[in-house]
């Protein structure tokens, strides 16, 4: 898994490359963490993501947690295996995807 990033003032763009599972999570969830601070608009592309494990859902719970305080979250560019993960675990209700 890669993340790129690019912030714009309270805007954090994450671009996400890969799987996130076990193994990988735990760097998605210090990218996110090590960058929240001050951000109103977290915006994750997925374009690249080719599978979410439940410990990468727990991630994406966390984040989004913490961005209804602080702000908004959304999810761009999810293809239809991770949308199907999304959907099967009733993320597709939680997440705000587009």
């Amino acid at each position: 898994m890669t993340i790129d990033q690019v912030r714009n003032n309270s805007e954090l763009l994450l671009i996400i490359s890969g799987r996130i599972d076990t193994s990988t999570a735990p760097g998605f969830e210090k990218a996110i963490n090590d960058n929240i601070e001050n951000i109103t608009s977290l915006i994750l592309d997925f374009r690249d993501v080719s599978y979410i494990s439940s410990a990468g859902l727990r991630v994406l719970l966390s984040a989004q947690k913490v961005m209804n305080i602080q702000g908004r979250m959304k999810l761009l560019h999810v293809n239809d295996t991770v949308m199907q993960i999304f959907e099967v675990t009733g993320f597709s209700y939680l997440l705000t995807i587009e």
